[in-house]
């Protein structure tokens, strides 16, 4: 369904979607230098992953505030690369592949977890690709999967990283691919249960059509939230520049005069309690912007959430700000 080569590899591995992305940069970075890719926090925890625990010493940071993406352009194709494709906590995504190139020397690892079967991913240009289950497909979470294309099949067995290797993160037998992640076999055995529940969202999304009818969804929704945000007199997507627009965690900051001029604990507070006030009511959970984010509200869009849903919450969005502006906390 994801459209992959027949000769890309894709397994189940004994963690999170974190976990597996670990996996990778732990069996294969070192080689050469690394490009990493930080525009929110789950890049930057990347960055800390390769500079402070792996110490990878020809690690180049390329940074960008939230809303923004770094400068792609800057980005050399004989290191490897370090990316998120869809930046959960700042609601930015990459827009294509094409700033990749494809006779690049270097691996590109892209963290895919919240793109995964709601944007199409150029599989020619991602050589380590990562996702887990509970994300567009609706599944359990703590089950990491991991896609290798025949190039990061080759480090693997062509490079022995200068570290000692756990044996959950070990993808090897005797310098040879272990085959057998790839085929089903498991180093811990998951629960049937959830391998049951994702068999059960991949038929769903196949009587939908596939994976270009759950990227249509996300999109639609995303659409709809464009069309309340054009009209807002307090409300702008995070993401800057609308090609950028995540459509599956989609990020919203507040422009309203009276919320820019509060200081920034009350501007946590008020998005905090127009989050509440929501949960409350019963009209949304948890759509208060990430910690680390700057305050404003995170709705999940993708393939799982109908539109006419997206469509009633969002004269509650007003509400809700309008309520907590008339007295704040």
């Amino acid at each position: 369904m994801l459209g992959l080569p027949d000769d890309w590899r894709i397994g189940i591995v004994p963690a999170s979607d974190t976990g597996a992305v670990e996996m990778a940069l732990w069996t294969m970075l070192g080689a050469r230098g690394v490009d990493l890719l930080a525009w929110e926090s789950f890049g930057a925890g990347w960055v800390t992953d390769v500079v402070e625990q792996l110490e990878i010493a020809d690690a180049r940071v390329l940074e960008a505030d939230y809303g923004y993406l770094p400068d792609l352009g800057a980005v050399a194709p004989d290191r490897d690369l370090v990316f998120t494709w869809n930046g959960t906590t700042s609601g930015v995504r990459v827009p294509h592949g094409d700033w990749i190139a494809d006779d690049r020397a270097g691996l590109t690892f892209c963290d895919a977890t919240s793109a995964a079967f709601a944007m199409a991913l150029p599989w020619s240009k991602l050589d380590v690709t990562t996702y887990s289950w509970q994300k567009v497909l609706g599944g359990e979470a703590q089950h990491g999967m991991l896609i290798l294309s025949p190039r990061a099949v080759e480090r693997l067995e062509s490079y022995a990283p200068p570290r000692p290797l756990p044996k959950i993160f070990r993808l090897t037998k005797s310098g040879a691919l272990n085959e057998g992640v790839f085929r089903g076999e498991t180093i811990n055995t998951p629960s049937m249960l959830c391998v049951e529940d994702a068999l059960d969202g991949l038929r769903w999304a196949e009587r939908l059509g596939g994976a270009p009818a759950l990227i249509a969804r996300g999109e639609a929704n995303l659409a709809a939230i464009a069309a309340w945000v054009a009209n807002s007199d307090w409300a702008r997507f995070l993401a800057h520049d609308p090609a950028t627009r995540s459509c599956t965690s989609v990020c919203l900051r507040i422009v309203d005069p009276w919320f820019t001029g509060l200081d920034a604990g009350r501007q946590a507070a008020t998005a905090k309690a127009v989050a509440e006030l929501l949960d409350t009511e019963g009209v949304a959970r948890d759509i208060n912007g990430y910690r680390d984010a700057p305050p404003g509200l995170r709705i999940w869009a993708g393939a799982t959430i109908e539109k006419s849903d997206v469509e009633a919450l969002l004269p509650w969005l007003d509400w809700a700000y309008a309520t907590v502006k008339a007295a704040p906390a």
